[in-house]
């Protein structure tokens, strides 16, 4: 069996070379091709999906697999040969159910999406996207009748995001948190409001990113395996574990969309830089699911990055950076990048509301895929959505329907995974600040070494190894429990708001 072992780990590291080569082509689609490339772009990305799902699905990864998987019996149910071995075979169960011709037909479709949705976005012009969205969704559609009916068509997608969890389970988690974060949010508005003005004003775009560079420097993001580039929207990428590549995008004249942002895309790489060595080229690379990697990049933006110890250390050097913010008490600078107000954009949305983004997306992505939703019909449904569950209108489509690149490159079942994060992140951290009692001196000391250190110990150097569900229980010793986020978010914005 040694041999056959051996063989699997060969082909996955091949996969894993290929597609890598596709994350640093898609990488450079959103920082430096030119415009025009973006049908060739999606030939070529559509070339090198089509040849790892031919390497992933051939019969011989077919017959290794039904081999292995008693061998895997027999193993450590923790080691990491069993974790790779079942990884691998669940994974080709699901890709043997998709054509390679589906995957070259959808990487062309997203590529020439992906350039459309850039473009439509600059206009504010949903038209403009509307008949890629449209191939999109008949795409998305076409991949979930590949599978076995399900509870409901939307857990096909989300299980490609949140392995094992279930369409009703997350409406369950979001039914419950709901009622409780809209009574904060009226609790709040009842209240006189913060002033956030000073953020609203010229802001030299090379000292943001300066400042932003330091901070992350600072938190452990490593330079020698990684950079730093501008998008239309933030990302992280890059072709693995020693290359792991982060995006940001700057306002002239509001400093946030840097500042948490950058923070924000540092958690992601953070994570993608602390996987154990031995799991690079193999299948077990790559974070549990995208809740558990939200869970780290939301830590570090707003958990970290909002918090007040953070900036009883790096306000002044803040203020070096930007003289105008000297007069400027710290806690009044506190209190206003903390701000709760209803806002159009879900990445500058504060920490009380930006769950409520998600739900929307949520909501409207069900019922794109039930078919009740026509794409045409998009933007008036957002915005009527928008009015219900934030009480503001989108003046644009810029700042509605069009914000998110997310549905451009096809990620349908991805939002909730967001607002699962969030709830991860503060599991975790009620966690960690039982580990480590003085971790908030740490942070006002400009110290990240032990917060990192845990984290890699206790979620970065798996990868993949866990379901998300079983890792966070490993950790915690409970699943996802919106509770801990809800007694962060009533202590944070009583102190704040004086509720």
């Amino acid at each position: 069996m040694e041999k056959k072992l051996a063989r699997l780990k060969e082909i996955l590291a091949e996969i894993s070379d290929i597609e890598g080569a596709a994350s640093l082509l898609g990488w450079d689609q959103q920082t430096y091709m030119p415009p025009g490339a973006a049908e060739q772009r999606g030939q070529q990305s559509g070339t090198l999906g089509k040849i790892a799902h031919q390497m992933g699905t051939s019969p011989e990864m077919g017959k290794l697999l039904e081999e292995l998987g008693p061998y895997a019996e027999s193993l450590d149910p923790d080691s990491d040969d069993a974790r790779l071995i079942k990884f691998a075979i669940r994974d080709y169960e699901r890709a043997t159910r998709v054509p390679a011709e589906f995957i070259v037909e959808r990487n062309r479709v997203l590529a020439l999406a992906n350039q459309a949705w850039t473009e439509a976005r600059q206009t504010s012009n949903f038209e403009h996207f509307r008949p890629h969205l449209e191939k999109i969704m008949e795409l998305t559609r076409r991949y979930v009748d590949f599978f076995p009916p399900a509870d409901h068509p939307y857990d096909v997608l989300l299980d490609n995001f949140e392995p094992g969890m279930k369409t009703a389970e997350v409406k369950a988690i979001f039914d419950a948190l709901r009622p409780q974060q809209v009574e904060l949010i009226r609790a709040i508005s009842e209240r006189p409001q913060v002033d956030d003005s000073f953020l609203h004003q010229p802001f030299d775009e090379k000292k943001q990113w300066d400042f932003g560079v330091e901070v992350i420097t600072r938190f452990g993001y490593d330079w020698n395996r990684g950079r730093q580039d501008k998008s239309a929207h933030p990302f992280t990428g890059g072709p693995g574990l020693f290359d792991v590549r982060i995006t940001t995008r700057v306002d002239p004249n509001f400093l946030n969309t840097m500042l948490f942002g950058t923070m924000h895309e540092c958690g992601h790489a953070l994570y993608d830089q602390g996987a154990d060595p031995a799991l690079a080229r193999t299948n077990l690379l790559g974070g549990a699911s995208l809740a558990v990697h939200e869970s780290q990049s939301r830590m570090w933006e707003n958990l970290v990055g909002r918090s007040l110890p953070f900036w009883e250390h790096f306000y002044p050097r803040l203020q070096e950076y930007f003289p105008q913010l000297r007069e400027l008490p710290l806690q009044r600078f506190y209190q206003g990048i903390n701000k709760v107000q209803p806002s159009y954009i879900r990445v500058e949305a504060d920490e009380a509301t930006y769950n409520l983004h998600i739900m929307l997306r949520l909501e409207i992505e069900i019922a794109l895929i039930e078919g009740r939703l026509p794409v045409r019909d998009l933007p008036a449904y957002w915005n009527a959505k928008m009015q219900e569950y934030l009480g503001i209108m989108p003046p644009d489509d810029a700042r509605g329907v069009l914000q998110d690149i997310h549905w451009s490159w096809g990620l349908f079942g991805y939002f909730s995974t967001y607002a699962l994060g969030n709830l991860i992140s503060v599991q975790l951290w009620e966690k960690i600040k039982s580990d480590i009692p003085d971790l908030d001196d740490q942070i006002r000391a400009g110290k990240f070494e032990a917060l990192l250190g845990w984290l890699r110990e206790n979620i970065h150097r798996h990868g993949r190894k866990f379901m998300p569900q079983e890792l966070v229980q490993r950790v915690t010793g409970s699943k996802i429990d919106p509770s801990p986020y809800m007694r962060y978010l009533r202590r944070k914005y009583s102190e704040i708001y004086g509720l």
